[in-house]
């Protein structure tokens, strides 16, 4: 006991000389609905008091629109789609080597505390490498003259705040006629009395943030701590959370640093900063703030402290399965033009998840489309297919409206863009291009980034046909058969996806019998497409009665739903499926909705 009383005297001792850092952080809240980042309707004195005291970032991004894969990717300082870790809730297995930042906080002395949020979506105990992860969990709590590192998460701005039972009740400090409605989204009273309703959780969330600071103040510790705020993504409200676009992921990004430590940042207080930052830039930031380097595993670059390095020319960004719903997405922005690239352009832009339809707002959207009363620009999100390139001016279209991919006169910018996000694809080995439901059957005793980098997948050949087959190019035709005939499942599925994008069923039935369940799936969806509809319904049907794992289950259902086959799903099949038998949570969220659409 004495040994380790003297050792943590040591620890405490070597780390008394650096700062105390508070993390803020509130959910689904981007950028645009705060006082100080130009909402002239917003209500959150606070915030924008800690924007004038420190740093606004304009351009700060989370790299994932949806919080548990951005949270993986803030956590090891390593992209999601870099460790498997990009798909919402799937708790992969991730490498050894991508350590937590918080390990190597506490390794230099640091009391680490979080409250109390984790939802890291990775393998293992997301509690054990904090000193205390609760609600209660607390700064004051640390020995006297231990550093801190603390979190304080609040949860009061989520987008469920917005659903029935949760919401704020009128009468608002907005009326909803007054809303500043933006132009993405049609104009329906829904829209209006969300956006009105959002106003008053983001004042609640703005007093809790208030308190956080108040009593660090009354504890005398100002003056010794770096203050961080941000949001966890983008969002709330429709084509928000879950989307590429700045609504999804651009978040605010406030960061105070008091005069004792102002030889840790570059920046004056009160400044405006325009470089681009982005959450895989954290952890590096973290311990460069504690006179750090960053390990050679972290992707992202330290912005504050002894080891900053200059800007990157842009932020990499990601979209994959949300909740039960498949679909592929990747971006690359400067914060001035950003890319848009889907993998997956046969499927709707809406929507990604079923969650966000406790929304009122989100039902009332769908409806409207369902009734036709939309305008193109409106019903567009609902339809197939989508485009596979987006490019916005987000100086000239902040709001993301007018896609100048197929304008010759920005041809060249297209195709730097399109090739800089394959680069870093390339780069961090960006394990999307592996189907999820392929993990286990490819390296049942490896992580899938451990795979991904090994000889045994040839992961320069994969990615590029994951571009050939989803750029629509007829020219392509013999590179798709050649993939189809691959002894590689993973190009065979890229051979099919090519086909489903052209709608061209040729030397897809053999993969009706594919090894892969997925393949097989993808295979009768391809065949759906050219017009084969009664083989592509019976070959789906038949897959509901294999044994083929959670993640394959999901990806038929997906399917079955998307064909309008999934009222054939037989009863029995659903009741097992309640009963967690014929999967896991989101196979269970599936079922129940065939069930109450029986009624």
């Amino acid at each position: 006991m004495r040994i380790l009383a003297l050792l943590l005297l040591a620890i405490t001792a070597r780390a008394a000389d650096k700062p105390n850092i508070l993390w803020i952080t509130s959910e689904d809240n981007a950028a645009h609905w705060l006082g100080c980042y130009g909402n002239q309707q917003a209500a959150t004195p606070r915030l924008d008091r800690l924007a004038e005291q420190g740093n606004r970032f304009l351009h700060a991004y989370s790299n994932a629109p949806v919080c548990a894969v951005a949270r993986s990717t803030i956590l090891t300082g390593v992209h999601a789609p870099s460790q498997g870790t990009q798909h919402m809730r799937s708790r992969h297995a991730i490498p050894a080597e991508f350590k937590p930042y918080v390990t190597y906080l506490r390794e230099q002395g640091y009391y680490c505390t979080n409250a109390s949020k984790t939802d890291f979506n990775i393998k293992g105990d997301d509690r054990a490498i904090w000193d205390e992860c609760s609600g209660k969990a607390h700064y004051r709590k640390r020995a006297e003259g231990q550093p801190f590192f603390a979190v304080f998460n609040f949860t009061v701005s989520h987008e469920s705040s917005l659903f029935p039972g949760k919401r704020a009740k009128p009468p608002y400090r907005l009326k909803p006629s007054e809303i500043d409605l933006p132009p993405h989204l049609p104009d329906l009273p829904e829209f209006r009395d969300d956006f009105a309703a959002y106003h008053e959780k983001l004042s609640q969330l703005d007093a809790q943030v208030g308190k956080v600071l108040d009593d660090l103040e009354k504890a005398g510790l100002a003056g010794d701590t770096i203050v961080f705020y941000y949001a966890d993504h983008g969002g709330p409200t429709a084509r928000g959370k879950r989307y590429l676009k700045d609504t999804g992921v651009r978040v605010p990004m406030i960061v105070r640093v008091p005069e004792k430590w102002k030889h840790l940042s570059p920046f004056e207080p009160g400044a405006t900063i325009d470089e681009p930052v982005a959450f895989v830039d954290l952890a590096p930031t973290l311990l460069s703030l504690i006179g750090m380097e960053k390990p050679a595993q972290m992707q992202g670059r330290a912005f504050l402290g002894e080891h900053r390095t200059p800007p990157k020319d842009g932020v990499f960004l990601f979209a994959d399965r949300f909740d039960e719903i498949y679909g592929m997405r990747r971006g690359w922005t400067d914060g001035r033009w950003k890319y848009i690239r889907r993998f997956t352009p046969y499927l709707p832009a809406a929507p990604y998840s079923y969650y966000q339809f406790g929304q009122p707002s989100w039902v009332a959207w769908r409806k409207a489309w369902q009734e036709g009363t939309l305008d193109e620009a409106h019903r567009r999100i609902w339809e197939t297919p989508q485009p596979v390139e987006e490019l916005f001016d987000l100086e000239a279209d902040p709001w993301e409206i007018r896609n100048l991919a197929g304008d010759p006169q920005h041809a060249d910018r297209l195709k730097a863009m399109r090739e800089r996000l394959k680069a870093k694809m390339a780069e961090v080995k960006d394990t999307g291009i592996i189907p999820e439901p392929m993990f286990e059957m490819l390296c049942p005793d490896l992580p899938v980034a451990t795979f991904a980098r090994s000889e045994d997948f040839d992961y320069d050949g994969v990615l590029d046909l994951a571009f050939v087959a989803t750029s629509g190019e007829r020219g392509e035709d013999q590179r798709l058969q050649e993939a189809l005939r691959s002894d590689d499942l993973v190009k065979r599925y890229w051979g099919l996806v090519g086909r489903l994008v052209r709608e061209d069923a040729e030397g897809v039935r053999p993969l009706l019998e594919d090894d892969a369940p997925v393949n097989r799936v993808l295979a009768a969806e391809v065949l759906d497409a050219a017009g084969e509809t009664q083989m592509a319904e019976k070959a789906l049907l038949a897959e509901l009665d294999k044994d083929v794992g959670d993640y394959s289950t999901q990806y038929l259902l997906n399917a079955l739903t998307r064909l309008g086959v999934s009222a054939k799903v037989p009863d029995a099949w659903i009741e097992e499926a309640l009963k967690g038998k014929r999967g896991n949570d989101y196979v269970k969220r599936f079922a129940q909705r065939l069930r109450e659409e029986r009624k």
